[in-house]
């Protein structure tokens, strides 16, 4: 018979993972380095929140378009597939399947901010609004 008050103990590992946000691989760059990609000038930077969070605090210089709601899949021809594409959203999970999109697309160089504005935010980078 399991201890009732053990499960919860051994749960928590699971759960803690499961809620944090998507750490830094090849394709995330954490805060300093999405930073200095930005700082290089010659990308698209894309902020793939909605509108309301975009207005809420965006990265200067960002263009809005929405993941969830369409408007990154119905505005993605837009965007020049030679140039890089620099993508960021509230926590990173957003970012990183707009980043899977755009690979899907024909994009050759699409990172996204680890841990999103959220991390951002937190090391005192810059927002507009």
């Amino acid at each position: 018979m399991t201890n009732p008050i053990l499960v919860p103990v051994r749960l928590f590992p699971l759960l803690l993972f499961a809620c944090t946000a998507p750490q830094p691989d090849g394709n995330s760059l954490d805060v300093s380095a999405f930073a200095s990609r930005l700082a290089k000038n010659d990308a698209q930077l894309v902020d793939v929140r909605t509108a309301a969070e975009y207005a809420s605090g965006h990265i200067p210089g960002a263009l809005n378009l929405d993941q969830t709601g369409g408007q990154l899949e119905e505005r993605a021809t837009e965007l020049d597939k030679s140039t890089p594409v620099l993508l960021y959203c509230a926590s990173g999970r957003r970012s990183a399947a707009a980043r899977k999109y755009l690979m899907d697309q024909g994009f050759h160089d699409a990172v996204d901010l680890a841990g999103g504005i959220a991390s951002w935010t937190a090391a005192g980078k810059p927002i507009e609004r």
